[in-house]
């Protein structure tokens, strides 16, 4: 679990996925369209992917990937992403990570 708490502090928002996810792949496509360039953990190339999946859903994860961490603490996985950004709650959450530069 340490190492996934380390992970998820490095950047201000960090997505775990594995990279034959297609919903990581949706999700990270909504950070990018609202011009935050996240930090991407794929943790199926990692040796400790098994200890990583665990970490996730022991923090609250429902699924392993995806999962997001803003500031370092967990947002949740594409229900709880979306369920933000639907809201309206995701930008003004993410606002301090976004990029308007081309």
């Amino acid at each position: 679990m340490d190492k996934v708490m380390r992970m998820s502090s490095e950047k201000g928002v960090v997505i775990f996925t594995k990279d034959s996810c297609c919903l990581c792949y949706a999700v990270q496509i909504l950070f990018r369209d609202l011009r935050v360039q996240p930090t991407i953990h794929e943790i199926d190339n990692d040796p400790d992917c098994r200890e990583i999946e665990k970490a996730l859903v022991r923090l609250g994860c429902a699924n392993a990937v995806p999962a997001v961490f803003v500031s370092g603490k967990l947002v949740g996985s594409t229900n709880e992403v979306m369920s933000l950004h639907l809201s309206g709650s995701l930008v003004p959450l993410i606002k301090p990570y976004q990029s308007f530069h081309n």
